[in-house]
């Protein structure tokens, strides 16, 4: 079943459970795929709509990084809830000792020596470990190793 249908049965199924937290979270995902397909007048895979649920998974964290500064704890929290429901949508995410792993891979192959070549690292690991890791903290493992 592909991911776009999964989001759908799980609206339905939010729907007849009456989880109006859950429901209203998914719409904004639908929501949200739909907005991408209508503005490049495609069809999303699999992979684009992980992509999107990323991006909302970003804004959501922001998000809650700005209401717990501003003490709103309460907007902070719906902020949570939501990561958590889209966060069920995304595929296993890799361990830190996979995404070293990794990073000391793609270190060796594109003969990276320091600071200089982040971009590098970085433009090359991104397609391994997408959807499966949060890119700020890929990036952040990339600059300690090469340093």
């Amino acid at each position: 079943m592909s991911l776009k249908a999964q989001i759908s049965e799980d609206m339905k199924t939010a729907m007849r459970a009456k989880d109006m937290p859950k429901l209203g979270v998914i719409r904004l995902l639908q929501a949200a795929i739909k907005q991408r397909e209508v503005d490049e007048r495609i069809d999303l895979d699999d992979a684009a709509v992980v992509a999107v649920i990323e991006k909302m998974l970003k804004q959501r964290r922001d998000s809650i990084a700005a209401f717990e500064g501003a003490n709103r704890h309460d907007l902070a929290d719906q902020e949570k809830f939501e990561v958590t429901v889209l966060q069920g949508y995304l595929p296993a995410q890799l361990t830190e000792q996979e995404i070293s792993a990794i990073i000391a891979k793609v270190v060796t192959e594109t003969g990276a020596a320091g600071a200089k070549d982040i971009g590098k690292v970085v433009a090359a690991v991104k397609p391994l470990v997408a959807g499966q890791a949060d890119m700020g903290k890929v990036s952040a493992m990339i600059k300690a190793a090469l340093g």
